[in-house]
């Protein structure tokens, strides 16, 4: 019985077949890698809402204090927190962004670290606490002295309103309504707070889990503009619609995002 074989033209075609079909498929695989990655990042914060609730349960509804005590955030979330996560492994890193900004990589992609970055030897106040992370507390939440701070959970009336921990390329923020979003989606500084929570981590969003303790959700970049961040928080400043924003005023970057 004769055998064929193929021939060297039969196996190129056969190999660029392979390659174009690679090429198609890429795009998709890819795209739904990320759709995982963001799905996982709701569950970790979802169980976030979990112990934030069990948190200010605790504590006669009463948010963390959240600033800094020497060179250790003695009263930041890594910390006040840690005996609610401390078992949860990676629960503090978002699936799209789990290495370490400071070998330079964009806020976006990367999670802070705060002895890697200068920002304090977080470790000093416990040697156990995971000195990395991709979420970031809304810092106006916190129990300071100031008209503008919430303080209590029982003084939201709308907390679906109140945006409570989300992606962020820093542990806290403090936005501002005076203030719009970042130049380029590849600003790695933090001279503004809306650069390390106006990032582009999931499909021109972020994820967050809100005041309610309970609903997490996709949030539009643009949309961020438009939540009650702090008491005091203008929902109708000149980056919203009802403060009459127009397409050609966001960066370009930001353009093609829904509003």
């Amino acid at each position: 019985m004769s055998r064929r074989a193929f021939t060297l033209i039969e196996l190129l075609v056969v190999i660029a077949i392979i390659a174009v079909l690679m090429g198609i498929l890429m795009p998709s695989l890819h795209k739904i890698r990320d759709q995982a990655r963001a799905v996982s990042c709701k569950s970790n914060l979802k169980q976030w809402g979990l112990i934030w609730h069990m948190y200010t349960e605790e504590n006669g509804g009463i948010f963390n204090v959240g600033v800094f005590n020497g060179s250790a955030a003695a009263n930041d979330w890594p910390v006040t927190l840690l005996d609610y996560y401390r078992a949860k492994g990676e629960l503090a890193l978002c699936p799209s962004a789990k290495l370490p900004m400071a070998d330079g990589r964009h806020f976006a992609r990367s999670a802070w670290s705060w002895d890697r970055q200068g920002w304090g030897n977080i470790r000093g106040k416990d040697p156990d606490i995971q000195d990395a992370g991709s979420y970031g507390q809304n810092e106006w939440l916190c129990n300071r002295n100031g008209d503008n701070y919430w303080k209590n959970r029982y003084r939201i009336k709308r907390p679906l309103e109140v945006p409570l921990f989300m992606d962020c390329a820093y542990l806290d923020v403090f936005p501002s309504d005076s203030s719009g979003p970042p130049a380029s989606d590849e600003v790695t500084t933090t001279n503004s707070e809306w650069n390390i929570v106006c990032i582009d981590r999931h499909f021109g969003a972020i994820n967050c889990v809100f005041a309610d303790f309970s609903t997490v959700r996709r949030v539009g970049l643009k949309e961020l503009w438009r939540f009650k961040w702090h008491r005091n928080f203008n929902v109708r400043n000149r980056w919203t619609l009802a403060g009459g924003v127009t397409p050609e005023q966001w960066p370009h970057w930001m353009r093609s995002f829904s509003d």
